[in-house]
Parts: C-alpha cells; structure tokens; sequence
C-alpha cells in the first residue's frame, strides 16, 4: 500500500496508471478454457435470463441473481482481483456457485415446462426454433444445456482444484 507521502510525491499520470492496472483484464485468462466457460455460462445465463422475463416473469430472479454472480466470478477472474482476497478458498466458493446454479437451473427450467401460461418467447429466438419447440420446451433446452455446462465447469473445478489425493495417487 502506498502512504499518503507516495502518492503526493508521484506525478498525477503515474497514480491513475498504476490505479487502473489493478484492473487490467488479462486476455490470456479469457481465451483460456475456464474463461471460455464462463462466458458461455454468462451469455447462456443472459438468454435464459431474457427468455423467462419475456414469457414467465416469476422466475426471472433467479436467473439474474446467476447472471451477475457469474459476472462478478467472470470479473475477479479475469483481473485477477480475487488473488487480493487471500483469505477465501477461491476454488471451493467457484464449485459452490456452479452446484447452486445447477439446482436453481434445473428447478426452475421444470417449474417453467409445467406453467401453462402460453406466453410469447424472447424475440432473439430464431423462426426455426419457435415452429418446432414450443415455448416451454425452449426454456428447458436451454435449461439443461446451461445446466450441462455448469456440471462439466463443477466436475473440472473438483478433479483440479478440490481432490488432491487423486492427483497425488498419481504421482507415487
């Protein structure tokens, strides 16, 4: 941390230069596999999050609260803020937020195939999509491909973050 003393003896450029770098989003992480999955994780969130706010507007909560808790692992990862908070067992609190989105998901993606509202679906959808998927069907496509991609995310979180044994097994 810088004292007061450092901070008013630097020139104003190198001060706001070296506040943003603490921000500086590392490209090489987004283009990385668990980047790639968070992203498909956010934009599945997104349309899933789209798609129930123009059809069945009860269960849009809880695909927001997935969409900006996604967003924030998204951020923190990809600024390597999260290496700030030494104290939080990062990979363990990832594994959680994928099992939660997994049951939230899957909860409300069966819970939106049973309501019989005959609401319109989200404008994005492709003609295609809408003539042979009814609504409802539509929402629990998404539904488990989402919840696919959280369990695949959940299941690499666990074999290379959380059981050490297996990779110490194979080291003897």
């Amino acid at each position: 941390m810088l004292s007061a003393r450092d901070r008013r003896d630097r020139h104003p450029e190198e001060g706001v230069v070296a506040e943003l770098q603490g921000f500086a989003v590392d490209k090489a992480f987004l283009t990385s596999h668990k980047g790639i999955l968070l992203e498909t994780e956010l934009a599945l969130t997104l349309i899933i999050f789209i798609c129930f706010t123009a059809s069945i507007s009860a269960y849009m909560a809880a695909a927001l609260l997935e969409f900006f808790i996604t967003l924030a692992f998204l951020f923190l990862y990809a600024t390597q803020y999260y290496q700030r908070f030494d104290r939080i067992n990062w990979p363990c609190l990832d594994f959680l937020r994928c099992v939660s989105a997994i049951i939230i998901f899957l909860v409300v993606s069966f819970a939106a195939v049973t309501s019989r509202d005959g609401a319109a679906i989200a404008a994005f959808v492709s003609s295609a999509l809408q003539d042979s998927l009814a609504p409802q069907e539509l929402r629990l496509v998404f539904g488990i491909i989402l919840v696919s991609i959280f369990a695949y995310d959940a299941f690499k979180i666990y074999r290379t973050e959380m059981a050490p044994g297996a990779s110490q097994g194979d080291q003897q």
